[in-house]
């Protein structure tokens, strides 16, 4: 991947020569990795916030905004404690949920299918909300994870500023690794704020992505994963 210097307004947000506006409704990403700088974790999470906070009072002033009013003045402790510690809390890796394996004493073969996983993200174009369900799959190889890990793993790649094809990208690697197995799927089916609630407005459209790696990777496996989510 290159590494792009944004040292000034005529190259802020630029790839590959266009502009951040005309990148900014697609859905481009830059590879499987959310793009993280060297120095990300410099600063320990009690810095970033208040950083954070000095940062989005600057920003509320600017807008015009009484940051001396009661209900405004601790708004930017809020937003900074909500980005480090909430919605953008799967940017540090010391959150990655711990995962533990277990024997596959029921010699259950077929297909595990955990559905309808609710999860709340970010755009990373626009820093608005993506909201979804995430439906994960997996053939045990021999092993098995507990259910409520396969909804942390998920909780954890999608709270960090996203794109939802990274997001189901990163769901499926993780659960590979874990799991040493390629039969895995994963779908997501998701509303984008950036779509419904600025540009387009378009409040009834949704995005769905997929993964099938191995045994899932067939119109039979697929038809069946299809069917069993219907219910």
């Amino acid at each position: 991947m290159k590494a792009y210097t944004l040292a000034t307004k005529e190259n802020l947000g630029k790839f590959n020569g266009f502009s951040s506006e005309e990148i900014g409704d697609d859905h481009l990403y830059t590879g499987l990795k959310t793009p993280m700088r060297a120095d990300a974790f410099k600063l320990s999470d009690a810095e970033k916030k208040d950083k954070i906070a000095v940062l989005f009072s600057e920003i509320m002033n600017v807008m015009g905004l009484d940051l001396t009013d009661d209900s405004l003045k601790g708004t930017p402790n809020r937003v900074a404690k909500m980005y480090i510690e909430e919605i953008f809390s799967g940017l540090n890796p010391a959150n990655k949920p711990k995962v533990a394996l277990f024997d596959n004493k029921y010699q259950y073969n077929q297909m595990l299918v955990e559905k309808n996983i609710t999860f709340y993200s970010n755009c990373e174009h626009h820093f608005v909300p993506i909201v979804g369900k995430a439906h994960v799959a997996y053939i045990s190889s021999g092993k098995v994870i507990g259910l409520s890990k396969l909804n942390r793993i998920v909780q954890y790649y999608a709270k960090r500023p996203q794109v939802q094809e990274r997001l189901t990208n990163q769901i499926a690697e993780e659960l590979k690794a874990i799991l040493n197995t390629k039969d895995v799927a994963v779908i997501i089916d998701a509303k984008h704020l950036c779509v419904s609630s600025r540009g387009i407005k378009d409040d009834t459209s949704a995005t769905v992505t997929s993964y099938f790696g191995g045994k899932f990777d067939s119109p039979e496996k697929i038809t069946e994963l299809q069917n069993t989510l219907k219910y």
